[in-house]
């Protein structure tokens, strides 16, 4: 069990390569490659960033994604030319037979503002997504851009961008769901790399106007990424960025996470560092937000089943871990289920996502675990238990993540349904997803021997399906005692 942490030191100045790179399912497979050259440069106070765009031909057109950005922009003008280009709304109003130069710089200071944990940061790290700095044209087929970054000495930067080579100084960034704004941090910080079985996780531990215990804060990465690799042997996502931010005074030990595919694909966390680091590390976020990297990004519209699979796995796998012990993990289940059942039973699980959190927030978040929950038992009943949900998304794995597209949810459980034998998820979503109330999975807890009195669960040893239920949850044994081990109190 290999795992290994390196912080990488980063000479004076240095220049850093990165390719950004659209890959276009309709584009011909001759269609000649274009590639954009940025350079951008960081001054040493992080107050100003300021790009030089050498473009292949003549481009009519450059947006950033925040239609904030225009705020931020200090100058703009084509190369060689003193006239300021104008700018209307999130365009800038190039001449009608296009540019081929074009020099801009960018307020990084006021941008930075932006992020909603910008208050919590020492001034020696900064975050600012490209949202609000990278102005470019749109990326069709094979165009890339390969942008050179300038830093001073002792100037970091962390991107969501893979890597493409081993010294770490070149990214490729495919196309994406850009689902939010990725954070991009310079300045500063505590930068390590965690391998864990099938990535390596880079990991981003900012500096906060209070200390964090940035030691233990990586081995909880690392313990919550291994958990995640034993769902079918491997992480999810070959290397990911992981950002903790540390919020001091939230009441939580992790008060938030989020999963981010813009460009590449970012775990965020915060974290309390007046918490006991027990209280991080028991704390369920981390595991729930690297769980939905076994799944491609779903449409907003139907998130139910993305929250669903990463709630069901949450606490299988901190059970496989020894994290909990088997009946806590199906008492959590328990209790989630019947939450999503109480919650807003006049509405079907697309509703509830249509309707966001005002109300139905639990029928989202548990729905889609119910349905997890129902296709792992059966394909496990099936297949004599040969098979079961994390083979299936483990052949999803191998042929399709990380994905650039933005899936629907029957696309994503048609896709599932061609990797196992007889078809299972899509009748699943016929039946549940636009009827009104919640997957009953009453008569499935009594098979797998769940008994339930007053709202406490035990269970049964001689159930129907004891050996499915021992199967989903059953300890991880080298697992268990390595996190012993690490963790021994």
């Amino acid at each position: 069990m290999a795992k290994h942490n390196v912080t990488r030191h980063r000479p004076a100045f240095r220049t850093i390569l990165i390719s950004i790179a659209t890959l276009c399912c309709s584009a011909s497979a001759s269609a000649e490659p274009i590639t954009h050259f940025y350079t951008i440069t960081v001054d040493y106070t992080l107050s100003r960033l300021s790009v030089e765009a050498r473009f292949a031909h003549p481009i009519k057109s450059v947006t950033a994604r925040s239609r904030n950005a225009g705020r931020y922009l200090l100058d703009v003008r084509e190369c060689g030319d003193d006239a300021n280009i104008r700018m209307r709304n999130r365009r800038m109003m190039l001449p009608d037979n296009g540019i081929v130069c074009l020099n801009y710089t960018v307020d990084l200071e006021r941008a930075a503002r932006e992020y909603r944990y910008a208050r919590a940061l020492s001034p020696q790290n900064i975050v600012a997504s490209p949202s609000f700095w990278l102005w470019r044209p749109e990326l069709h087929g094979e165009t890339t851009i390969q942008a050179t970054f300038r830093l001073p000495i002792d100037v970091q930067v962390s991107v969501p961008w893979q890597q493409i080579d081993e010294s770490g100084n070149d990214f490729l960034i495919a196309r994406s769901p850009e689902n939010a704004s990725t954070p991009v941090v310079f300045g500063r910080f505590d930068y390590r790399e965690i391998e864990v079985p099938g990535s390596t996780l880079r990991v981003s531990l900012l500096a906060g106007t209070t200390e964090m215990n940035n030691d233990a804060i990586a081995d909880w990465i690392r313990t919550t990424a291994m958990d995640v690799s034993l769902a079918y042997g491997r992480f999810p996502s070959p290397s990911p960025q992981v950002v903790v931010v540390p919020v001091a005074g939230s009441r939580s030990a992790v008060p938030f996470g989020q999963v981010i595919r813009d460009g590449g694909e970012t775990v965020e966390l915060t974290v309390d560092p007046d918490e006991p680091v027990d209280r991080i590390r028991s704390d369920w976020k981390a595991t729930h937000e690297f769980s939905h990297l076994m799944l491609p990004y779903i449409t907003r519209d139907q998130r139910w089943i993305s929250e669903g699979f990463a709630q069901y796995y949450q606490n299988v796998l901190q059970t496989k871990s020894g994290a909990y012990d088997e009946t806590f993990a199906w008492q959590k289940i328990y209790d989630g289920l019947e939450r999503g059942r109480l919650s807003r039973p006049e509405l079907s699980p697309n509703e509830a996502a249509l309707d966001g959190d005002r109300s139905g927030g639990m029928k989202v978040y548990w729905s889609g675990a119910a349905l997890a929950l129902m296709a792992d038992v059966e394909l496990r009943e099936r297949s004599g238990g040969d098979e079961g949900l994390n083979d299936v998304l483990g052949r999803f794995q191998r042929c399709c993540l990380p994905s650039p597209e933005i899936w629907t949810g029957p696309e994503f459980f048609a896709k599932l349904d061609t990797l196992i034998s007889k078809p299972l998820f899509i009748p699943l979503y016929k039946r549940y997803a636009d009827t009104a109330g919640f997957p009953d999975t009453s008569d499935l807890l009594i098979r797998l021997g769940l008994s339930v009195s007053n709202g406490e669960v035990s269970l049964k040893r001689n159930a129907e399906l004891r050996s499915i239920r021992d199967s989903i949850t059953r300890a991880d044994g080298a697992t268990a005692q390595w996190r012993t081990a690490l963790f021994p109190n």
